[in-house]
């Protein structure tokens, strides 16, 4: 199973696009606002309103064999946790090796941002190579999730 943390994820088409060709059942899960698919293998879940509960939905289900696509880096490391893949929607994967990192660096960031009221955005935007090499990081971690479940 695909899990995508749906509400701002700007590689949606893409995921569905990668889980259709792998014949891979994939949800959407989000606080609503998402057109349903025609897509036999595509579920929409529609969670309550609410911080987080998104990101509760996909963590209280992922387990080894799924693969999760978040920019959520504590939901991430849950998820790395319960032994699923993790992506985020530039292709980086989030793993038990660097979840750690990745968490502290966020923790700082936002310290950082706390701290100085003036400090503004964080990152680059979202480019066409971040979306390149997410389908291809999907098309890897997928086979890979198979490999895992079906020996």
């Amino acid at each position: 199973m695909i899990w995508v943390d749906a509400d701002a994820c700007p590689v949606k088409a893409e995921a569905e696009r990668v889980a259709t060709r792998a014949g891979v059942p994939i949800a959407f899960v989000s606080n609503g606002g998402l057109r349903p698919s025609a897509n036999p293998l595509v579920t929409m879940v529609y969670v309550s309103e609410g911080p987080d509960e998104a990101d509760k939905h996909i963590a209280e289900r992922a387990g080894p064999g799924d693969v999760v696509i978040t920019n959520d880096i504590p939901l991430a490391a849950k998820c790395v946790a319960a032994g699923a893949r993790v992506l985020r929607p530039d292709g980086s994967a989030l793993t038990e090796r660097n979840i750690g990192e990745v968490l502290a660096m966020r923790d700082l960031m936002s310290d950082l941002r706390s701290a100085d009221p003036f400090r503004q955005g964080g990152g680059r935007p979202f480019s066409k190579a971040d979306r390149a090499e997410f389908l291809q990081a999907l098309e890897r971690a997928v086979q890979a999730a198979k490999r895992e479940t079906h020996g």
